[in-house]
Order: structure tokens, then C-alpha cells, then sequence
């Protein structure tokens, strides 16, 4: 079992490491596990836990609801003539982001605001499951798979699940390292976000202030009137503003912090272990 914290020299003598890494999607968690992942490392994805696992049915069954709608298709489902099966990967989370869906009109494919809350709080308690999942996952990368080292790449919600038995067990069992977005880096988050809305998890009480916000600055009086992309574009920036702080609590308490920039130097495994070294070097 990893320390919460360690040298420069343990960390290099860990045999088998395991990292969580935490930040905000698009910082490069997935892209850097995926390059681990080559290297005899172990990819533990949040989001593909969570979509296989703990929110399976539930996203077929939306995926049903809305094939049902197709006369032709609903014929077929009924007589059992056709099944419908996920196709989840590391690399393709759509079905999940899918299924977590965007506040808003339905004639822009938006949900009403109980059936969204709804969503919201079953990825939630499917993120808890899935990072309380971690110690039997490291054992199974291991004597299953036969993975030398373990690379936690943690949903950006991480921070705000308010639930200290994951941290404990994140801390107990892996070296948290937070990937630190820059100045730059949050810009270009936040374009990438405009260019492409993706659905995103929001506190509770962060989002009901938010949208009374928002409907109080877009002078609506109704959450059916809202345009879902709107709605995300704009929430995008407050919801990575709230969230900083947390991360940087966490690092502070839990672990370290690794800019993100400095993965720009990181092309092989060898770089990486180098970068973390510096990072517990300059902690100690």
C-alpha cells in the first residue's frame, strides 16, 4: 500500500506504482494514461467504469426510449428481433456523456430539470463506486493482467463528490497527483467547451444557483426555454472557476501538484516517472 506522501527516491523504488490523476477533463489525464498504457501500465478510466458498470442500464434504457419512438425499430424491440448493447471504450465515452445529457428545451434535445438532477446524481453515486473500486482493480491489474504499474485517470467531478471515504481510499492506495491548468490551459479549455459543449456534472447547490443565475441573465422564465448549449457554454468557466480551489485542497492535503504544461515534455514512460520525481523533489 502506497504512503499518502513519499520522496523522490521512494517513489522511483515503488515497484508497482499507482497514481491517481486529478484535474479537469481535457487537461490531459486521458491522453497521458493512454500513453502509459503502452508502457505496462494499467488504464483504470472513471468514466468507462462508470459507464459499464454502475450506469449500464440505465443508458440502454435511454438509448431504448428513444429508438422506441421509431414505429419501425419499436416493432422489432418488442418482438425481440433486435437487442441494443453498448460499445464503450477508454477511448469512446459518448454513450455516457449521452446519457448524462444537457439542461434545456427537449425541441434541442434538452431535459427537464428533475429528469437532469436525476441523471446528475446517478453519475455521482456511480463516480463513488467506481473510485471506491480502486484497491480491487489495482490487485486484478496485477495478478489478472499482469500489469507492472497502475494509472488512475479520474473523472474532473472528482473533486466535488463530497464523499472523504474516496480520497481516503484514493490516498491510501495511490499518489494523487493534480494536473495544474494554467492560465492558458483554462483559456483553451474554455474554447474547446464553446466548440464543442459536452455534458458535464454540476453540484447540487452549485446548480441551482447557477441557473437561477443564468435564467435571471437571459430573462427566462422556464428551464424548457433554455438552449442546452447556451446553458453549457456558460456554465463551463464558473464550473471550472469552483472547482480550482478544490483541487488545490485536495493536492494540498492529499497529494501534489504537476503543472500542465509540463506533460509537453512528457513523450516517453521515462519522462513521466522524471517529472514526478521533480515534483516530490520539490515538495520535500
Amino acid at each position: 500500500m502506497a504512503p499518502m506522501k513519499m520522496t523522490a527516491d521512494q517513489f522511483l523504488r515503488w515497484d508497482a506504482k499507482c497514481i491517481t490523476l486529478l484535474g479537469m477533463s481535457g487537461v490531459g489525464k486521458t491522453h497521458l494514461s493512454s500513453r502509459l498504457r503502452l508502457a505496462n501500465w494499467f488504464h483504470y478510466s472513471a468514466d468507462y467504469r462508470i459507464g459499464t458498470r454502475y450506469l449500464n442500464e440505465p443508458i440502454l434504457d435511454n438509448i431504448k426510449q428513444q429508438a422506441v419512438q421509431v414505429p419501425f425499430l419499436h416493432e422489432l424491440l418488442r418482438s425481440d428481433a433486435i437487442y441494443i448493447s453498448n460499445n464503450i471504450t477508454v477511448d469512446n465515452l459518448a454513450a455516457v456523456l449521452s446519457f448524462l445529457g444537457k439542461l434545456g428545451g427537449s425541441a434541442q434535445a434538452g431535459l427537464p430539470l428533475a429528469e437532469f438532477k436525476r441523471r446528475q446524481q446517478l453519475y455521482r453515486d456511480a463516480e463513488v463506486a467506481a473510485m471506491l473500486d480502486l484497491p480491487e482493480f489495482i490487485t486484478k491489474s496485477h495478478e489478472i493482467y499482469g500489469y507492472q504499474h497502475f494509472i488512475n485517470d479520474s473523472a474532473g467531478s472528482l473533486c466535488e463528490l463530497d464523499e472523504p471515504r474516496v480520497l481516503e481510499i484514493l490516498a491510501q492506495h495511490s499518489l494523487i497527483v493534480y494536473l495544474e491548468a494554467t492560465a492558458d490551459n483554462g483559456l483553451e479549455l474554455v474554447r474547446r467547451a464553446e466548440a464543442d459543449p459536452k455534458p458535464l456534472y454540476y453540484p447540487p447547490a452549485f446548480l441551482d444557483q447557477q441557473l437561477a443565475y443564468f435564467m435571471l441573465e437571459r430573462g427566462l422564465s422556464e428551464v424548457g426555454a433554455i438552449q442546452p448549449d447556451d446553458f453549457v457554454v456558460w456554465m463551463f468557466p464558473r464550473l471550472f472557476a469552483a472547482r480550482v480551489p478544490r483541487y488545490e485542497r485536495i493536492a494540498r492535503e492529499y497529494g501534489y501538484t504537476l503543472p500542465a504544461e509540463r506533460l509537453a515534455q512528457v513523450h516517453t514512460e521515462a519522462d513521466f516517472i522524471r517529472c514526478i520525481q521533480q515534483v516530490l523533489a520539490g515538495a520535500g
